[in-house]
């Protein structure tokens, strides 16, 4: 289909990253999969290349750019591949979004510069055991001392993507009780430096997918936070994470439509290539009707991730429209995904086959940043309903 998202940069960019992953990744992955996690030096390799910096300021060592389609290529190109990058998505994705808009220039100058190197990784820690999407019953807490200098942090987190290799985490923690009337009131945000004394990484959780993605627990006992690594103000979280939503389930969204458009082509080239019955399983009139019609939902799938792209680079995607992108995208790419799988018959279901890996990864994009579920009620709440 023709597109109208990207430019010739952008194209540059795609290049670059594709030859970058053939060279640097692909050779290794297997190891990153048995290991569970990339190694720590690998996002040093990414700093060098650019890719944390794109969209921070020139001042702090990076582009300069406010666009999200080179992150869009990323997607593209690392599902194209069959791999991922670890935990570095909820560094740029997640975490750089916090910073831009909270952090003093203070704060900017001493966490920006090694952000955009890789030197210090970042992560985002606000689900709690027992809490799930119900971000406002969280029950770590920040309580500030006497003297005003610190907080004083204690609770636990889990499902912290890049809770392994992160350097710093920002941490979702109550300042005060919920009111009455407001039961979102009362939460803060902290930039927490990960060697603190009494901060601990418990279990490195074992997923059905995302398998390089280092995700763990984190436990706060006494943790001291410096009163200088409170992020924005204190008791207004809350709407801080909810203005970074809309980003997050676009890059939630464009992933999934990355991953089906990838299952197309890996069951495409497998078709051509296996023969059963002394005839290629691509000359079946059921294997040309089944990929024509998840070329068609990638196709859907395909403008609806555009549009909302164009959206967020222009400030305008707004809850609801992120939510109906999200919901409609994952559940394209679940439905595109497996019947692909299908297709590659009992090899599909071997991890040495990227469509197998594919369909672990893409499980839980109708899961985390909200469920499927959560996403149609703010839909149907912005229909009146």
């Amino acid at each position: 289909m023709r597109r109208t998202v990207f430019n010739e940069d952008h194209e540059a960019f795609r290049e670059t990253i594709r030859a970058f992953i053939a060279a640097e990744v692909v050779p290794v992955y297997d190891e990153w999969f048995a290991a569970g996690q990339v190694p720590r030096d690998f996002y040093l390799k990414l700093g060098e290349l650019g890719i944390f910096g794109i969209e921070v300021e020139e001042e702090y060592g990076g582009a300069g750019v406010d666009s999200h389609k080179y992150g869009a290529v990323l997607y593209e190109e690392t599902s194209r591949a069959g791999v991922t990058f670890g935990g570095s998505g909820v560094h740029t994705l997640l975490g750089l979004p916090y910073i831009k808009m909270l952090a003093t220039d203070e704060q900017k100058k001493r966490w920006l510069p090694k952000f955009t190197t890789g030197e210090e990784m970042w992560a985002l820690a606000m689900t709690e055991p027992g809490t799930g999407s119900d971000v406002a019953g969280m029950k770590t807490t920040a309580k500030l001392s006497e003297d005003g200098t610190h907080y004083v942090l204690n609770g636990s987190k889990t499902f912290i993507t890049g809770g392994v290799h992160a350097d710093r985490v920002i941490v979702c923690a109550r300042t005060a009780a919920p009111r009455e009337d407001d039961r979102r009131f009362g939460i803060s945000l902290f930039a927490v430096d990960t060697k603190s004394e009494g901060y601990s990484i418990g279990r490195k959780l074992d997923k059905l997918g995302l398998k390089t993605s280092d995700t763990a627990e984190l436990a706060f006992v006494d943790v001291k936070v410096p009163a200088e690594d409170l992020l924005g103000e204190e008791n207004k979280g809350f709407g801080y994470l909810g203005t970074n939503l809309a980003s997050e389930r676009w890059g939630i969204a464009f992933g999934a439509y990355a991953q089906a458009a990838a299952a197309v082509r890996f069951a495409k080239e497998y078709v051509q290539e296996r023969t059963v019955f002394g005839k290629t399983v691509a000359s079946f009139q059921n294997t040309k009707f089944e990929l024509a019609a998840c070329q068609a939902e990638v196709d859907a799938a395909q403008a609806v991730a555009d549009r909302a792209l164009e959206a967020l680079d222009a400030g305008e995607l707004t809850a609801a429209e992120a939510a109906s992108a999200k919901l409609f995208c994952t559940e394209v790419a679940h439905r595109v995904i497996d019947r692909c799988l299908q297709l590659h018959g009992g090899y599909g279901f071997m991890n040495e086959y990227p469509i197998a890996r594919l369909y672990a990864d893409n499980r839980v994009n109708r899961i985390y940043g909200g469920t499927s579920e959560v996403m149609k009620s703010i839909i149907a709440k912005s229909m009146g309903l």
